[in-house]
């Protein structure tokens, strides 16, 4: 018997998230060789396999941990297990730099307000509010203004899904960030920062030092 929709995108996506995060770890202990793909297409693999007394798949019992994500986060990874597999050329950094200041700035206002940190909820207008709708128009619009592709794309693809019905939420905000995807977030924004701040400092250190 086949899942409902809903669940079989939340399993697919859960899935390729994983696969993507094997692909990494593999890469980086045995670099980028042909048997890489393999493993991480068992490891997607074995994923599905029903076990336990309901004969649930390996990834029913990981989503009941992560819950499910966010399809921003889906198609991030999908678009880095794309890449690893076919050895493209990595995306421009400043695009994913854009994405992530974005999503760790919406992390910093949408989840402490919604946990109840303030008088107003932002998460509720995820359920249709036309402020919501406006403010990614403009963030698309100021985004490919700038020459950025790749947040208007993923802003695009969370209304497709959302106006679809493609996961069990029927908020927005869930389809365009999820908890684990803000973590990411600020992790890679202030690796980045951290490497910009460092790379500045010592370049006035030897621009004073030198003679």
């Amino acid at each position: 018997m086949l899942p409902p929709l809903t669940d079989a995108v939340a399993l697919l996506g859960l899935s390729l998230v994983i696969s993507t995060l094997c692909m990494r770890v593999l890469q980086a202990q045995l670099g980028a060789k042909p048997k890489v793909v393999w493993l991480v297409a068992l490891c997607f693999a074995l994923l599905w396999i029903p076990i336990g007394p309901a004969q649930l798949p390996v990834v029913a019992y990981v989503r009941g941990i992560t819950s499910d994500l966010s399809l921003t986060g889906v198609l991030l990874a999908c678009l880095g297990l794309w890449q690893r597999i076919f050895r493209l050329d990595a995306m421009d950094r400043r695009e994913y730099l854009a994405l992530y200041g974005v999503l760790a700035s919406t992390a910093v206002v949408l989840y402490p307000l919604a946990l109840g940190w303030g008088d107003w909820d932002p998460y509720r207008l995820g359920w249709g509010g036309l402020y919501l709708w406006a403010g990614l128009l403009v963030v698309a619009l100021v985004s490919w203004l700038r020459g950025f592709m790749l947040l208007p794309v993923l802003i695009a693809f969370a209304l497709f899904g959302w106006s679809a019905g493609l996961m069990e939420t029927t908020n927005l905000w869930d389809y365009l960030i999820d908890p684990w995807l803000a973590v990411a977030a600020f992790v890679t924004s202030a690796r980045y920062g951290f490497a910009a701040c460092s790379n500045r400092y010592f370049r006035e250190k030897r621009r004073v030092d030198t003679p």
